[in-house]
């Protein structure tokens, strides 16, 4: 059967209960049955002793068959359940007041009489001679005659053939049937209890059975995320209040796919990320590739007729795109390392203010060809930060160079230091047009997209924003009066707990 396991699990516990109410039942009338043999034969205990006693029943020559036969008869009148017999010292049966044909033995097992007579514990069951194999419960007692030993024995049926009639009548009749509709009753609303609280108990199970149904292992990221269980749907058991197993399966497999989700997007990401970078590096490097390819089959073709001027002004332009196309695969290597997690700083307490100005010393000749003045707002005793010298560096050149080609002339660069809560913060401002605002929002996504659209704001502050990223800051776009760009990022100074710790 292909049945589900809260199916199959519901199938074997209604069995098991239906087992358990007949077993009871069983077990109930058993008892009972036992409990009633116990009674009667307690009760008529001494029949068989009082009986065998009447002076009526012997004479000098022995039993008198006659007084024994209506002996008989008038006990089995006035009591029509009980039957009794006269047995010899081996248990044949001497004498009855059984209709004819009714008898069905010749002789009684003596062992259970025995144990009566010694007192063993009610009820003993002993040989019915009206049945082959059946038990019944009886009265003995041995036949005597001044002290000679027995010469006989009183054999008296307590539950005979009348009594076994009746209680089939009565089995029947509407008081057993009402009996035994009620039992079924009761087992049924024990089996819709049961079978509720069952399924109020694997309902965390269903729940989390449709979710990994519902969970698409190939497009994880399409599906909303399984909701944890809340707080009244988690049982509690035990002192220490753990939670049931199911609910803990529940909350553990939604935290799995929340995980499995997120590292999908990531993947996504990533995957979306290097196809930007095959983008990015055709487009980037098609410009001075073409420019530098035209301008050498220029000289190429021409080399007779160009003269000495124009042969030079084609081979300077040549040698500037090959430079550029240079530094743009420098600066795409160098990002590719960064975000893919092959470059960790090296951080070591450095002073920042010297850094800058050695910064400024290599941007002074293009600022002055520019006449563009580099300004620098240095605090005093300005604290050393923590950082990798190389990578900050980088970030201060990256930014300089920017500001220096998007600065008028007779514009200004400033970089300005100050020191707050064990940071020290660096902006740097200059007075050129600014950022339009709908390069704001991506300034620093890759500058183009797969499908070749330009967004962002350059590889440059791609750079500046990774390594900042490994130091664990972020570079922002300051929001300034007039016009002009302002970034701004942080650093941990020298001083602070663990900033100066082991190399990375």
């Amino acid at each position: 059967m292909n049945l589900t396991l809260t199916q199959r699990l519901s199938l074997v516990f209604s069995v098991l209960l239906l087992a358990c109410c007949g077993a009871s039942a069983w077990l109930q009338i058993r008892s009972s049955d036992l409990h009633e043999k116990e009674v009667v034969q307690s009760l008529s205990k001494n029949l068989a002793d009082h009986i065998a006693h009447r002076t009526t029943l012997m004479d000098a020559n022995g039993l008198r068959p006659d007084a024994v036969r209506q002996l008989f008869g008038q006990l089995m009148m006035v009591n029509p359940s009980v039957e009794v017999y006269l047995l010899d010292n081996a248990g044949r049966i001497k004498g009855d007041d059984a209709p004819a044909g009714h008898v069905r033995r010749e002789q009684v097992d003596l062992a259970p009489i025995r144990r009566f007579i010694a007192g063993d514990a009610l009820p003993i069951l002993g040989d019915d001679p009206r049945s082959i194999d059946g038990k019944k419960v009886f009265s003995a007692a041995p036949l005597q005659t001044n002290g000679q030993p027995p010469s006989g024995y009183i054999y008296v049926v307590l539950l005979g053939e009348e009594h076994d009639a009746l209680a089939a009548r009565v089995a029947a009749s509407s008081v057993l049937r009402t009996t035994l509709w009620s039992m079924a009753l009761v087992a049924l609303l024990g089996l819709l209890a049961g079978l509720t609280a069952f399924g109020l108990i694997t309902r965390p199970l269903r729940r989390l059975t449709d979710a990994m149904r519902r969970f698409d292992a190939d497009r994880p990221d399409v599906q909303a995320p399984m909701q944890p269980p809340t707080q009244a749907d988690v049982p509690r058991s035990g002192p220490a209040g753990q939670r049931d197993e199911i609910a803990v399966l529940e909350a553990t497999f939604a935290q799995m796919a929340r995980r499995i989700s997120d590292q999908w997007r990531a993947l996504t990401r990533q995957d979306q990320q290097r196809r930007e970078l095959i983008a990015n590096i055709s487009h980037d490097l098609r410009t001075p590739l073409t420019s530098l390819h035209g301008y050498l089959e220029t000289l190429s073709l021409k080399a007779d007729t160009l003269g000495d001027t124009e042969r030079s002004r084609y081979l300077g332009i040549a040698l500037a795109q090959s430079v550029k196309v240079g530094r743009l695969a420098q600066a795409l290597f160098e990002l590719a390392r960064l975000e893919h997690g092959n470059v960790q700083p090296v951080l070591e307490p450095f002073s920042l203010v010297d850094l800058v100005q050695d910064v400024f010393q290599k941007f002074e000749l293009p600022a002055e060809a520019r006449h563009i003045r580099l300004r620098a707002g240095i605090p005093p005793r300005l604290p050393n930060v923590c950082a990798d010298l190389g990578m900050i560096e980088r970030v201060l050149t990256n930014l300089l160079d920017n500001a220096i080609r998007h600065t008028p002339a007779e514009g200004a660069i400033d970089v300005d230091l100050t020191y707050q809560e064990g940071k020290v913060e660096v902006t740097v401002s200059d007075t050129g047009p600014g950022i339009p605002a709908a390069q704001r929002e991506g300034l620093f996504e890759r500058p183009f997209s797969a499908s070749g659209s330009r967004r962002g704001g350059g590889l440059g502050l791609l750079i500046v924003q990774r390594m900042l990223q490994l130091h664990h800051s972020q570079i922002h776009l300051v929001d300034r009066a007039g016009p002009g760009t302002s970034f701004r990022f942080e650093l941990p100074t020298a001083d602070q707990p663990g900033a100066a710790g082991a190399r990375l």
